[in-house]
């Protein structure tokens, strides 16, 4: 028996046309070779869209893509991650559940997980992710243990970045222990982490992330250079993985050391460098801090001009710095990121409740209007959550 796992797909997270278009033909790449494959099912392990709330372009598109997994009798299962979920409730991933596409599996019931059954006899459930990783809290109001003790082959899906797997890039990244996990599944499908892992623990099987089915930052684009998937085969309760690169363009990544060089000399090697640019995907990190000069005397717009031909040039000059300017750094990828180090960097002593609240006024204060919602209502609904949250009604 074969199925696919795909997790972190961000269908419309770029802002840029040409990589937005990239990002949905690598997510339908990724699900016609599923289907050259003859697998049984399809997980996808969170994150199909970059938002809750997805332009209706994109949903429509997304919906077509799938539909060819259904003309093929192919189901796809689903959990939200921390980018579908919404805190009402609401997901586009309802509707296309409704209209028959995929089935999420996360359905709690008194505190309780339920299993969804394949016709292979695949016993699959899981479990949402949330921004800020705030489900590892949630996490400790299931009961779990009726979940061990199901027997069969079974599927566990979750959303989270797990401390035995993140490897040195994500040190300084707080992540949920193995332990939240239920014990007894034969394959864990994870996502969120942006790499490709796998590894087996005693009591818990097949741990595995298959990174995003597109590269969803410059970052990405520079270190993975494509998305891909994995294709799981079961033979006698062993899983052997094979992990599927979805090359859609191809990444030039040039790094360019500008340290006590001069403009001039900085924008020369550039130019030189970048020669075979037809067509491709074109990232430029230029870092150090010049000999003389400011950064903006390199002149961009003609390196610009040298890369009309490539499908899309994009460059990072955050720590290219002229010599009377302090050098900023900055190591976080995403916004996430960004806020995580940024509390951890006022609140060295914050207990676990605390950045917990925190993040959760974090996510209040993100939330839109309503459809129809009248301003003064939607003030008047985020200061009583916030209240209600810092448990201050009664004042």
């Amino acid at each position: 028996m074969k199925f696919a796992h795909l997790s972190d797909c961000h269908i419309g997270g770029w802002r840029e046309t040409s990589l937005r278009e990239l990002g949905i033909r690598s997510f339908e790449k990724a699900l016609h070779l599923a289907i050259e494959e003859h697998v049984g099912f399809v997980l996808i392990a969170g994150d199909l869209f970059d938002t809750a709330l997805p332009q209706i372009e994109l949903i429509k598109e997304t919906a077509s893509i799938l539909s060819t997994l259904k003309e093929e009798d192919i189901p796809v299962y689903i959990i939200p991650g921390s980018h579908d979920y919404s805190s009402s409730g609401k997901t586009m991933l309802d509707v296309l559940e409704k209209a028959g596409l995929v089935t999420n599996v996360s359905h709690i019931s008194n505190n309780e997980l339920t299993f969804t059954h394949d016709r292979t006899g695949t016993k699959i459930t899981g479990f949402h992710g949330r921004k800020g990783q705030l489900e590892r809290f949630e996490y400790e109001k299931i009961n779990f243990e009726h979940l061990g003790k199901e027997p069969g082959f079974k599927i566990f899906m979750f959303h989270s970045l797990l401390n035995e797997m993140k490897g040195e890039e994500f040190k300084n990244v707080e992540a949920a222990t193995l332990d939240i996990l239920p014990k007894g599944f034969a394959y864990y499908a994870g996502g969120h982490p942006h790499f490709v892992k796998a590894q087996t623990f005693e009591g818990y099987g097949l741990v595995a992330y298959p990174g995003p089915t597109f590269p969803n930052n410059f970052k990405e684009l520079e270190e993975l250079h494509f998305g891909g998937f994995y294709i799981g085969e079961t033979n006698n309760e062993h899983i052997h993985l094979k992990y599927i690169q979805l090359k859609i363009k191809e990444v030039h990544s040039s790094f360019i050391n500008a340290q006590d060089k001069t403009p001039k000399q900085v924008e020369l090697e550039i130019l030189e460098t970048l020669q075979d640019v037809q067509d491709k995907i074109i990232t430029l990190r230029i870092e150090g801090k010049l000999k003389n000069g400011k950064p903006n005397d390199i002149d961009f717009k003609k390196i610009t001009q040298a890369n009309e031909k490539a499908y899309f040039f994009m460059k990072n000059t955050y720590k290219l710095t002229a010599p009377e300017q302090e050098e900023t750094t900055n190591t976080e990828s995403t916004i996430e990121d960004i806020e995580r180090t940024t509390i951890h960097a006022h609140l060295s002593n914050t207990l676990e409740h605390e950045e917990a609240l925190i993040n959760k006024l974090i996510l209040l204060l993100d939330k839109e209007k309503r459809d129809g919602e009248k301003n003064q209502d939607y003030e008047q609904r985020i200061l009583k959550e916030t209240l209600h949250t810092l448990r201050l009604e009664d004042v």
